[in-house]
């Protein structure tokens, strides 16, 4: 294995240098790994023969085994490997299943940014600091899974894919975690040295127990599943207790137990097992209002040229620039509006696909979503490739015959010209293409047969029949320099349709706004006739005011692109 820093990705804040494996899989290094890197390869301790024999299963509900290296320039690592399990449901046990009812599997790529996290100590009182393993390497197999081989619940399998059509397939790769071995043993193996009855032992575990889990929550973590056996001793400070219950006095094992709550007040112990890590709620909150703020004041700077890191690239397609850059936990790409680089992670699938949603549409997949970063967004399965036939789109049928539904690149690029022109549009953020592949074919082909010469650094096409493509937009609660500024009072979106039903504006007001719009698109080369109220919006307040524009009249902003159509003047 070649490591070559042009590999270097960043995921969730944590750079990896990646590398294709010699099984032609996916494996992410981390700093911790880097200058070890002999040791990952797959060869080394993945080898089916190697890995079968030397392999030891540690107790506990997932799959999570110790396994030596090969030795590499006369040195062995001991090495944590576990599968990943998100998606799938959480076995935990009553008490804590009403705690935290809501509960989910960490990705890899956020479980690895959160232990980094905790790691570099940067929350909460400074003399308290939580050991951890390190997190060495993210390891991806090749093979895609069965859905009955994953493990992963059916039944959360069809929420996602009802939810997230055409994204859904990554959850059946296979991720595998390598974290460094701690030498030592846990809380409740070291009892096993100390003469007390059962009693007694579970009420020392329950204590000790909630004192590190207290620690953690001091620096704005918690583990939804926290239990002694994640509480690990070193094994020079077990060889101590071992010790003190050999001496020739009366009651040693009190002194052991002693020794033992010294050792946890002091904070000499590590903690394992973090794919139910998460913060506190007050940390998350913190760390959403601060992400959110960034993310707002980043939006106001999108277009400024920026020198990019290793990972991204810059490209312009159809007059609109963006980076360009790798999803590395599904396997897709992304491509995200402006040449800010602070704003790529924000887009990335595992920071909204999975998030609480509400659906806009009765007849397209167009999702409202608060991300995991407290930003609000729109994100929308794009047609492109599709000929909706009879009452779907009605009286639109001739005009997406002539014209076909825009591709993702083209409803950007319209928005795009649009607001430059000065005709209010929803902001366009990003554009997602699935790493898995489309299963239905498409009906229309001339968009994939316009756009073949469009390319992605890479030098792929950019629109590709195999994939589905998600656009992601901006929620519009008011224009971004303003919202920059506000923190609450934003407005909220109301599209003409729903406007009248709640009595903000009669039939014969919605007609003339989606009129008015219609002829300034024309005016501007635009065929806007397949336009109806509903592509239409006004930004509403708390108090049923509509946002006016600079001439005293409501505000009007288009939120749809898909069927706006770029003519010539011959037509």
């Amino acid at each position: 294995m070649v490591v070559s820093k042009k590999n270097l990705v960043n995921v969730l804040g944590v750079v990896y240098v990646h590398t294709k494996t010699s099984d032609n899989g996916d494996l992410y290094l981390t700093r911790f790994a880097e200058n070890r890197h002999n040791h990952f390869e797959i060869e080394n301790w993945y080898e089916t023969g190697w890995f079968n024999k030397h392999k030891f299963r540690l107790l506990g509900t997932s799959s999570v085994y110790k396994v030596p290296t090969k030795e590499v320039d006369g040195v062995s690592l001991d090495l944590v490997v576990k599968n990943c399990r998100v998606g799938e449901d959480v076995p935990l046990d009553t008490h804590t299943l009403q705690e935290f009812c809501d509960a989910e599997f960490n990705s890899p790529w956020e479980e690895f940014a959160l232990v980094m996290e905790l790691m570099d100590n940067l929350y909460g009182p400074k003399d308290v600091k939580i050991h951890t393993q390190l997190p060495m390497a993210i390891y991806v197999p090749p093979e895609v899974m069965q859905a009955w081989q994953s493990g992963r619940s059916g039944a959360r399998i069809n929420r996602i894919r009802a939810k997230h059509p055409g994204i859904d397939l990554d959850i059946l790769k296979q991720y595998k975690l390598i974290y460094e071995w701690i030498t030592g043993l846990n809380i409740k193996e070291i009892f096993a040295y100390v003469d007390i009855n059962t009693d007694e032992m579970i009420r020392h575990l329950k204590t000790l127990d909630a004192a590190a889990h207290r620690d953690l929550n001091k620096k704005g973590y918690l583990v939804a599943d926290m239990k002694p056996e994640h509480i690990i001793i070193s094994e020079a400070e077990v060889e101590n207790i071992k010790e003190i219950g050999l001496r020739e006095k009366k009651n040693p094992e009190k002194d052991q137990v002693d020794y033992l709550y010294q050792l946890i007040n002091n904070g000499n112990y590590s903690i394992v097992d973090y794919e139910l890590l998460l913060r506190t709620p007050e940390h998350e909150e913190a760390v959403k209002s601060s992400r959110r703020y960034s993310y707002l004041d980043d939006q106001r700077h999108r277009f400024e040229p920026t020198s990019l890191p290793v990972h991204l690239s810059s490209a312009e397609i159809l007059g609109v620039p963006y980076l360009y850059g790798h999803a590395e936990s599904t396997g897709g790409r992304l491509w995200v509006v402006g040449r800010n680089p602070h704003l790529f992670d924000y887009f990335l699938p595992e920071r909204w696909r999975k998030t609480a949603s509400i659906k806009l549409s009765e007849t397209k997949e167009v999702f409202y979503t608060i991300t995991k970063d407290n930003i609000h967004l729109v994100w929308e399965t794009s047609r492109v490739g599709e000929m909706p036939v009879g009452d779907e789109e009605g009286s639109r049928d001739p005009k997406v015959s002539q014209y076909g539904i825009n591709s993702p690149f083209e409803e950007f690029a319209i928005a795009h010209t649009l607001n430059r022109a000065g005709i209010p549009t929803v902001y366009v953020r990003a554009i997602y293409m699935t790493g898995s592949k489309k299963i239905e074919a498409s009906t229309d082909v001339r968009k994939y047969e316009s756009h073949k010469d469009l390319l992605d650094p890479e030098g792929n096409p950019v629109l590709q029949e195999n994939h589905n493509y998600i656009t992601i937009r901006g929620y519009y609660n008011g224009p971004d320099q303003w919202v920059a500024e506000h923190s609450d009072a934003l407005y909220t979106p109301v599209d003409l349709s729903k406007a009248m039903e709640r009595g903000l504006i009669d039939e014969t007001e919605a007609l003339w706004f989606l009129d008015f719009i219609k002829a300034r698109l024309h005016l501007k080369g635009f065929d806007g006739s397949s336009l109806r109220t509903n592509d239409l919006l006004f930004a509403v307040n708390d108090d049923g005011e509509i946002m006016k524009n600079s001439s005293g009249e409501p505000q009007v902003i288009i939120c749809n692109f898909e069927l706006i159509w770029k003519i010539s003047r011959a037509e």
